[in-house]
């Protein structure tokens, strides 16, 4: 399935630049941009994942990770294939970057009624998850919209690496969001994830005011796991709005990334540090 992308513009000789995230590829005829699900089909940009989903499932809201929004309760989380970020530690790298993910084809429609069928499960809507979803934008937004009409609630699990413009439109639809900061400093993004830290810092601070917002960091030994550097970090989460809940969730080896995992005990201080600024830290992938 694929469907015409919104955001891009035209160029010379069927040349399009996609300006959904701050990557704005330009792509040539035949050609993808960085997240390999937005093509240059004759001069058309086409998203290529629209309605196809490679993971599909119910929940428990808390392993988003949202603690503070409805805990307790269940969430449909569903998924395609496409990142616009190159994280060599990638925790879901099988579907956000492998050559051929499994897939299955899904309206927007289709994925809203299924979330109404269970809500009779405690499933209070969708969380678009594992691998980029907002590199999935056309479907996401449609479904929002559809969700909305069944009173359900919209959650975004994301990287935060977007264009203003298209996260504005997609925000009225959006009732909470965890967002990945990969690190708080600027050389980290660059050399660890392709892209820069700024833009998800300001999709952090246009969605606290706007809807509720928990942030995840990874924690990996010697890149970012420096104590003020996480005391930093809360305390400009601190700065946007107190009630940030921050998720300090243990790295293990994944995808091209082969350190050792992250010791619980530097966990624990650097939730302690976090501490210092927010009354909400919790840590993940830990017993």
């Amino acid at each position: 399935m694929s469907k015409e992308a919104m955001y891009y513009l035209k160029k010379d000789n069927d040349v399009v630049q996609c300006v959904l995230c701050p990557h704005g590829c330009v792509i040539s005829p035949g050609n993808k941009g960085i997240c390999r699900v937005r093509l240059n089909d004759n001069g058309i940009l086409k998203s290529i994942n629209y309605g196809l989903c490679t993971a599909l499932a119910i929940d428990p809201i808390e392993k988003k990770p949202l603690f503070d929004f409805f805990p307790g309760s269940s969430i449909l989380s569903v998924g395609t294939f496409g990142c616009n970020l190159k994280c060599s530690f990638c925790q879901n790298w099988e579907i956000a970057h492998g050559e051929d993910p499994a897939k299955q084809e899904i309206t927007p429609k289709e994925l809203a009624d299924l979330a109404e069928k269970h809500k009779g499960n405690d499933n209070i809507g969708i969380a678009y998850t594992y691998s980029e979803p907002l590199m999935w934008y056309e479907f996401v937004l449609e479904a929002c919209k559809e969700i909305k009409k069944k009173e359900l609630k919209n959650v975004l699990v994301s990287n935060g690496y977007i264009n203003e413009e298209p996260l504005k439109e997609l925000i009225p639809f959006l009732d909470a969001a965890n967002i990945d900061i990969k690190a708080f400093n600027q050389a980290f993004y660059p050399k660890m994830c392709k892209g820069k830290l700024n833009p998800v810092l300001k999709t952090v601070e246009i969605l606290a005011g706007q809807c509720h917002v928990e942030v995840t960091t990874l924690v990996i030994p010697k890149e970012n796991d420096a104590l003020e550097e996480i005391e930093e970090l809360a305390k400009w989460l601190k700065s946007i709005s107190p009630s940030i809940s921050l998720h300090l969730t243990r790295y293990f080896p994944n995808y091209q990334l082969n350190l050792p995992p992250t010791p619980i005990k530097s966990l624990e201080k650097a939730r302690e540090a976090a501490m210092k600024h927010l009354t909400k830290v919790y840590l993940g992938n830990v017993p």
